[in-house]
């Protein structure tokens, strides 16, 4: 397979994509902590928010760890290109590699986090069990059996 200078050059525009996505989920964290430290400081004895609080400090170390790894596949694409343009194919195969791998640990990262998020959300929903109790498929297709739950 020969390696052509838009073969990492496809990368740009899917990682640039990403870190957008990323950046905006920091900061909707960001805003998150904002209200919730607020919350705290008003009435230190809600046990969810310690809860919550936990969770987010775990979400923004992941979140900051898939900009880490973004940035660094983005970073090295270029240095790929630039192998490319000047001719060292051996060195450009292994740094595409690189930029690849680094791009999927960003992605895994950013799964990991998702997990994390529905965590979040499953704390916020357990003083409300009769949400939780029905199932998801009676949810979905709304059959009678959950509706007079609700």
């Amino acid at each position: 397979m020969e390696l052509s200078i838009n073969t990492p050059a496809l990368l740009f525009p899917a990682i640039s994509l990403l870190m957008l996505a990323y950046t905006n989920r920091f900061l909707s964290l960001a805003n998150l902590i904002r209200n919730l430290h607020d919350k705290y400081k008003k009435d230190p004895d809600q046990k969810h928010i310690v809860q919550q609080i936990t969770n987010l400090r775990a979400r923004t170390r992941l979140i900051r760890s898939m900009q880490a790894f973004g940035v660094l596949s983005f970073l090295l694409c270029v240095v790929c290109m630039f192998c490319i343009f000047r001719g060292w194919d051996q060195a450009s195969y292994i740094i595409f590699a690189l930029s690849l791998v680094a791009f999927i640990i960003s992605l895994l990262l950013s799964l990991g986090e998702i997990t994390l998020s529905m965590r979040a959300l499953e704390v916020e929903l357990h003083d409300m069990e009769e949400l939780t109790r029905s199932s998801f498929f009676g949810q979905i297709l709304g059959t009678k059996e959950d509706k007079k739950d609700h």
